[in-house]
């Protein structure tokens, strides 16, 4: 397959789709990359019995997995791998049993090898459960081969 690697949302999707290959946590998970571009991604997943904890609501732990999901995809679409280095979730109200969270991540800066991006996490009635940020850092090499 070749990709127009002069394209950015080409490059993104083909990175995405490379990553998505091997990323077993999300898919274990159920979740579903629903958008990708430059600099953004959305994915999302349903609440199921097996994420609930003790207060019958969505373990947080959960949420912040589907919001550092959009935000490895997000800035990893660029075709260089790319960490997080620091992340930070507040939790603005619950998620229940069979909600559909959308986590929406987009790039606030990039500058050399750093990152900064904002992860809205919203359930199916489009109310805020989560923010996000998340700080990356490029590390060596890329997603695609070099005859891409």
């Amino acid at each position: 397959m070749t990709i127009n690697m002069s394209d950015p949302q080409a490059v993104a999707i083909a990175s995405a789709e490379a990553m998505w290959r091997d990323d077993r946590a999300s898919q274990h998970l159920g979740m579903e990359l629903e958008h990708i571009g430059p600099g953004e991604a959305t994915i999302s997943f349903t609440v199921t019995d097996l994420m609930t904890n003790g207060h019958n609501t969505c373990h947080g732990g959960y949420m912040f997995t589907l919001a550092d999901s959009a935000f490895a995809f997000a800035c990893n679409s660029y075709n260089q791998r790319t960490v997080a280095q620091h992340c930070s979730v507040t939790f603005v109200a619950p998620a229940f049993l069979g909600d559909r969270l959308t986590a929406r991540a987009r790039e606030v800066s990039r500058a050399g090898r750093n990152g900064i991006y904002d992860i809205a996490v919203t359930n199916q009635k489009g109310e805020r459960v989560a923010e996000f940020r998340g700080h990356s850092r490029t590390v060596k090499g890329t997603h695609l081969p070099s005859s891409a």
